[in-house]
């Protein structure tokens, strides 16, 4: 199988924090791949440095084969800053996008004042090939259209984007919904708007930040057969986080767990829910247990 997305020894420091420590794995097509972790492991500082919205401080990410993002080559001082400037350019979020990675958020970022539809539109107009001129002209003026006979190629784009982001909101379940503005919708439905939006444009891996949180678990089985309905329809390979191990258990294909920004374990479903450095990490210790039984029962005869 293709290797789709491998991050090598990648490491990212805040200052003396250590945020993302040495962290190696490698995502192969068509996978659908666990990253979880406690509260603060460093997960989505993992997706901000695929995304290229913070850059590495060592390591290296590739994705099919192309190396997409690189730890800063110029160390600190005015000098350096000055080369770094000019001479250093590494990729921008928007161009990770244009590569084919996409991503959902674990704070949900729609443009709340725009409709369901609009949001996934607007998206859509990345597949787009008319310049900002042309996107003002009326395309449905005979004269127009006599004039600027390429606007009729405009306008059958623009019905062929539409048609796209319908088909997109009729696969989430949100199409009764388009034409609620977005900050007006149930927060599940929110989630699943994200991942319209992110669908719209055209990714080869997607990212999904916890998008089961704020779910019933009846939502949340509904969402683990539409993200293999997602990864089948599309072909596409997904990353996701999530804390819902019913979820991740159920869906993923592979899990790479970490603790305190280090790798603590990868390996299937089974692998990992059975690893007692993982249990360890979400449950506590044995010891830990006792102490604080031991604990509890101290102030029990306290206030006794």
């Amino acid at each position: 199988m293709t290797d789709v997305l491998k991050l090598e020894q990648v490491t990212k420091r805040f200052g003396g924090l250590t945020a993302v420590g040495d962290v190696t794995f490698t995502i192969k097509e068509g996978e659908i791949f666990g990253l979880i972790g406690p509260n603060g492991a460093g997960k989505t500082t993992i997706f901000n440095l695929i995304t290229a919205v913070y850059t590495l401080t060592e390591g290296k990410i590739s994705f099919y084969g192309e190396q997409i993002a690189e730890a800063d080559p110029y160390g600190p001082g005015f000098v350096n800053g000055i080369k770094r400037r000019f001479a250093w350019k590494p990729l921008k979020p928007f161009q990770i996008a244009e590569k084919g990675i996409t991503r959902t958020f674990q704070n949900i970022r729609l443009f709340k004042k725009l409709t369901t539809f609009e949001n996934v539109l607007t998206a859509c107009h990345r597949s787009a090939n008319y310049s900002l001129f042309e996107s003002i002209l009326p395309r449905r003026i005979p004269i127009i259209n006599y004039v600027l006979p390429w606007s009729k190629t405009l306008w059958r784009e623009e019905t062929e984007l539409r048609k796209k982001t319908e088909e997109l909101l009729k696969l989430m379940g949100l199409w009764d919904y388009r034409d609620m503005v977005a900050a007006n919708l149930p927060y599940g439905l929110q989630r699943k708007l994200e991942i319209a939006r992110a669908l719209a444009l055209d990714p080869k891996l997607l990212l999904l930040d916890e998008p089961a949180a704020g779910m019933n678990p009846e939502e949340t089985l509904a969402l683990m057969d539409l993200i293999r309905r997602i990864r089948d329809d599309f072909g596409l390979t997904v990353l996701i986080i999530e804390h819902h191990m019913d979820l991740i258990m159920g869906l993923c294909d592979k899990i790479f767990v970490l603790n305190f920004g280090k790798a603590l374990a990868e390996g299937t479903p089974a692998q990992v829910q059975n690893n007692p450095k993982v249990v360890e990490a979400y449950l506590g210790s044995a010891e830990e247990e006792a102490k604080d039984g031991e604990e509890a029962g101290e102030g029990d005869a306290a206030d006794a």
